[in-house]
């Protein structure tokens, strides 16, 4: 290893603990029950307090560390102080102790655009915490996470941080954070995990599975749906259909052989759900598409809305593409 890590290698090794700050932070909020839910544009679209807190985290510890990359957050957020215990200033060692593409080893600060969904599933988590806290104290001791009383917390499964690095309009390193993984194991379980990946180094924090080659496995929207949506999923001819929220959720479905695509066939999705799933799907030889086939721009400077879909797969992209309806790609205009 060089005595100077690459800026690259340096960004992704501080996100990565970044990353598992605010999963801590997301884990907090949740056990507090005060979770200050508001709207932003209705029942579906929900901002907590962790949304908030996370984001501050994160962009606050990235931007001082980095202070000329362009950090781009979910939350609309006032400027304002952000407290000490909020900002992160470890990194992975192991991150470091890796060597940097050739293709990205000269990259400068500036160059870089950091796309943060601080929490990916805020609709799932907030069910998630109703369920939790109709349970008795007793049963949350020393207010540890007791899963035994409650299906509905199974929507833990679908939250996620996401801290998506783009260079030249290309998610180039992705790091996924999922704060309550392991929840299944109840009270004494160790919570939490942080994957990462880049393409041309490889995905790491999770062992890489594939749906057999003749199974066909669809993951879509499970809050989001419409005609549109479904008549796509069908059109895909599926063998099974898995209805989830978040979208980093979906991708980690891909890349540990619970899904074969992720079929969502309609504007929603944001750049900052997809620039980390996109990452680490491509360090694994996956592909992020819209509908048409077309690749996503993450330039800074990029309307957010992702308007024609997702189309994600580990392997076999283009024949999802080909079953798209006509009647889908015309509704969808491809960026």
């Amino acid at each position: 290893m060089s005595a100077s890590p690459a800026v690259l290698m340096r960004l992704v090794a501080r996100a990565f603990t970044v990353a598992e700050k605010a999963g801590a932070i997301v884990r907090k909020v949740l056990h507090s029950g005060e979770l200050g839910i508001v709207e932003k544009t209705g029942a579906n679209d929900l901002q907590t307090l962790a949304d908030r807190l996370a984001q501050q985290s994160i962009c606050a510890s990235l931007s001082r560390s980095f202070p000329k990359i362009t950090i781009i957050g979910e939350e609309d957020l006032p400027p304002e102080e952000i407290k000490e215990d909020l900002i992160e200033s470890g990194h992975s060692e192991e991150i470091l102790q890796k060597t940097c593409p050739a293709e990205y080893r000269d990259l400068k600060e500036e160059e870089l655009v950091v796309w943060v969904d601080p929490l990916d599933g805020t609709k799932e988590y907030t069910e998630a915490s109703k369920s939790l806290h109709h349970q008795t104290e007793a049963q949350i001791p020393n207010k540890v996470l007791d899963t035994s009383h409650s299906t509905a917390l199974c929507l833990l499964d679908n939250v996620t941080v996401l801290i998506g690095i783009a260079y030249k309009g290309r998610a180039i390193a992705g790091v996924i954070n999922q704060p309550f993984y392991n929840y299944q194991l109840g009270a004494e379980a160790s919570l939490g995990r942080t994957m990462w990946g880049m393409p041309g180094l490889g995905a790491f924090g999770f062992q890489l599975l594939e749906v057999p080659g003749d199974r066909r496995i669809v993951t879509t929207t499970r809050s989001h749906s419409n005609k549109q949506v479904t008549d796509c999923v069908d059109a895909m001819e599926p063998h099974e259909v898995i209805r989830v929220g978040g979208a980093g959720n979906k991708i980690i479905q891909l890349v540990e052989g619970k899904a074969s695509a992720y079929v969502f066939a309609s504007p929603g999705c944001k750049k900052w759900d997809t620039c980390a799933p996109e990452a680490l799907l491509h360090a694994v030889g996956g592909k992020l598409t819209d509908m048409h086939g077309n690749a996503y721009c993450y330039n800074a400077n990029v309307k957010h809305m992702n308007s024609a879909g997702v189309l994600a797969t580990l392997r076999n992209h283009e024949y999802y593409v080909s079953r798209v309806p006509q009647s889908v790609l015309q509704a969808l205009k491809s960026d």
